[in-house]
């Protein structure tokens, strides 16, 4: 599966953006997805994961009840809803998948940045 990643741009503390996500090869509805960031001169970190069907998703504590992850299965796209964004979620955004019961996540899209200023 290839990713394509889109969205990012630069807004103002307290505001909004959507990522998405595209997939394009095998069935995306076979892959669980993720959203990981790399904020600058740090380690990547998770961010957000949503299983095959949608039913389920999963958070950092850092973006609990601020971000929301989506999937339209249809159009092969995940998205990122952000809101109330701080200053510390500056960061580059990823999109990963990973098959079923496999724990590692094998295919990564390119990255989009965000950058919130204060």
């Amino acid at each position: 599966v290839q990713l394509q990643a889109s969205g990012g741009g630069l807004v103002q503390a307290g505001g909004s953006l959507r990522l998405s996500c595209a997939a394009t090869g095998r069935t995306f509805s076979s892959y669980g997805m993720a959203w990981f960031r790399q904020p600058p001169g740090k380690e990547r970190e998770f961010v957000a994961h949503i299983m095959r069907s949608g039913a389920s998703t999963y958070y950092a504590d850092s973006v609990k009840g601020r971000f929301t992850i989506s999937r339209d299965n249809a159009k092969n796209i995940v998205y990122l809803q952000m809101d109330s964004l701080k200053p510390d979620d500056t960061a580059v955004y990823y999109c990963a998948a990973r098959e079923v019961g496999v724990t590692n996540y094998a295919y990564w899209g390119q990255g989009t940045q965000v950058t919130v200023s204060s």
